[in-house]
């Protein structure tokens, strides 16, 4: 691919005007840590949410769901749009407790709810877990994606020069500018990306080869089109155009386990990591509502589409390449077809979604890392500015981790199932921590281990794969969790009480502790609550499907699936006016 001195104006401009973003924001960043790492608790709904669906817009993510597309149609994204399930259900029952609870950091949570010093080893675990082992795996499986789109379209072929040279870039503005230039960076990454992808979808449609909408159809199979998945009666059946089925245990897995038991980052059971994080940092109870809510929409509807065009024409231009180069179909089209000009927009594009994912990444282990170890364990006395620099050289030395991980992976799927696999059946303690005073630190160490005996178990004795496995290991997690929770001391009472008076959440798993202090008016409405999540649920999957119709031309449906979608809304508004706006936040 040649980059014409059109395509690189429009990509070092871009570079400008990130930097200048940066600076803008390093003199704010540096007055403290909630200003580096919370925005010192401003961020209105529209950027708080739009920083959510930018950062999980990742320079790896439109090749993921090629690969899907390129495995199973269509139907392949429930892989991740059974998450619509538990995330929805975050912005009604816990994006409010996130925010009311005043911490910095989602592991920070661990002390205000638990005590002692299983709490203290828990904080300090996961702070190490979450914050370099995770949190450099997600960054190498995105710097992995970056250098295979720049291989493909640039021809550089030495990964340590050119994953070294992105992750720079975004060290520099990320140490510098925090949350508050990560977070408005955000917003600029989203509409680049998003438009170069909207853009690069309608070149791929309109090209001679394709002949648009009516001719991508006819030149594909209607299985590879169905928006609900193939059913087949065993693991690793392929049906008469190639697509791989899925086994109605499967089918399951996906809907009535994954979404509520698994762990991954971005669909965290309850919020955590960064969706967490924005959460936090949102002006108030409400704003932090909407944001989430606005990232539900967002992240599900607006997202996909352009990716999942693309991918389908990358099936008919490029119709013999293996099952594990799906993906890079979506980055030959950029190559082969888009002229000067489009080239540079796309390939700034891209880089505005790895840039969004990795600032955010570096800023939320540093998080971990200074907030939960060294600040906690290590040096408890020092100065703001002190932390803040200790911020900036940790930021630092997570980009040379990342990048000596990004060395030894091989896949970027392979990563994701790794994750949720061993993350099996934790997503029920992260759930009802919030509404059942029982669960305690041995509950959490507990589901955190399990899973990867399991795991480890399954793997190297059985020849059950995913998403099968995830049965058996959801099932072990969940009865060691419990039979642990049952056999050690619950957490201490006042403790608990103290965590009652600031989060006062409701229902009947208080209801000893809150017989102890009279005086505090729990969370009520969670009938309407309730009823808001399947609002919500029908609203999310009815404006993704409603706009996936209209997009292939089933006009009819996708209009009535969008009038579906409205009258969601309308339901959502009348349930939230009648429980009254000043319950929704405070």
């Amino acid at each position: 691919m040649v980059f014409t001195g059109l395509d690189w104006t429009i990509f070092l401009g871009y570079f400008v005007l990130v930097l200048a973003i940066c600076f803008y924001f390093a003199r704010r960043a540096g007055r403290s840590i909630q200003d580096f790492f919370l925005t010192g608790r401003n961020l209105p709904w529209y950027i708080a949410g739009t920083s959510m669906i930018a950062t999980t817009f990742a320079a790896d993510t439109p090749l993921a769901v090629a690969e899907l597309v390129g495995k199973n149609g269509i139907a392949g994204n429930w892989f991740w749009w059974n998450f619509i399930l538990g995330t929805t259900l975050t912005v009604f029952f816990f994006s409010r407790l996130w925010r009311r609870s005043g911490i910095l950091t989602d592991i920070e949570f661990i002390e205000l709810r638990y005590t002692g010093k299983p709490a203290a080893f828990l904080r300090g675990f996961r702070s190490i877990y979450l914050g370099i082992f995770i949190n450099c795996v997600i960054m190498a499986w995105v710097n992995l994606a970056m250098f295979k789109i720049l291989r493909i379209t640039m021809g550089w072929d030495n990964m340590w020069l050119v994953v070294s040279l992105c992750m720079l870039i975004v060290t520099i503005y990320s140490a510098a500018s925090g949350l508050w230039g990560a977070a408005v960076a955000d917003t600029l990454h989203f509409i680049t990306a998003m438009t170069g992808c909207i853009i690069l979808a309608f070149v791929a449609v309109g090209l001679p080869e394709i002949g648009g909408i009516s001719g991508l159809k006819e030149k594909l199979d209607p299985q590879i089109l169905n928006f609900l998945p193939s059913v087949a009666e065993s693991t690793g059946d392929i049906d008469i155009v190639g697509m791989l089925k899925l086994t109605w245990p499967a089918l399951f897995a996906y809907l009535g386990l994954q979404w509520w038991a698994s762990w991954f980052p971005g669909a965290e059971q309850g919020g955590g990591g960064y969706i967490a994080q924005r959460m936090m940092s949102a002006k108030d109870e409400k704003h932090s509502l909407f944001a989430t809510l606005w990232f539900n929409v967002g992240h599900y509807c607006l997202r996909p589409w352009p990716w999942i065009l693309v991918a389908l024409v990358s099936l008919v231009l490029y119709p013999n390449l293996e099952l594990s180069e799906k993906g890079d179909g979506f980055v030959m089209i950029i190559r082969d077809h888009l002229p000067s000009g489009l080239r540079g927009l796309l390939i700034a594009a891209f880089f505005a979604a790895y840039m969004s994912t990795i600032a955010t990444q570096l800023n939320l282990g540093t998080s971990y890392l200074i907030n939960d170890f060294y600040k906690r364990f290590w040096t408890k006395e020092a100065s703001d500015k002190h932390y803040v620099k200790a911020s900036r050289v940790t930021t630092v030395i997570m980009m040379v981790i990342a990048l000596i991980i990004t060395s030894l992976l091989q896949t970027i799927t392979g990563a994701w199932i790794f994750l949720i696999e061993c993350g099996a059946g934790v997503g029920l303690v992260f759930l009802l921590r919030w509404f059942w005073w029982r669960v305690n630190a041995w509950s959490e160490i507990s589901a955190l281990i399990a899973p990867f005996i399991a795991y480890g178990f399954i793997k190297y004795n059985t020849a059950i794969e995913f998403p099968h496995s995830l049965f058996y290991i959801v099932g072990f997690t969940t009865v060691v969790w419990l039979v642990t929770t049952m056999l050690t001391r619950p957490t201490n009472e006042e403790h608990l009480k103290a965590f009652y008076r600031r989060i006062h959440p409701g229902g009947p798993g208080w209801r000893k502790i809150a017989a102890l202090v009279p005086e505090v008016k729990p969370d009520s409405g969670y009938g309407a609550m309730f009823w808001c999540w399947i609002a919500s649920v029908g609203l999310v999957y009815s404006v993704l499907f409603g706009f996936g119709k209209v997009i292939l031309g089933e006009f009819g449906m996708g209009a009535a699936l969008l009038g579906f979608a409205g009258l969601m809304v309308l339901t959502l508004y009348m349930i939230l006016s009648k429980i009254g706006w000043e319950q929704v936040g405070e």
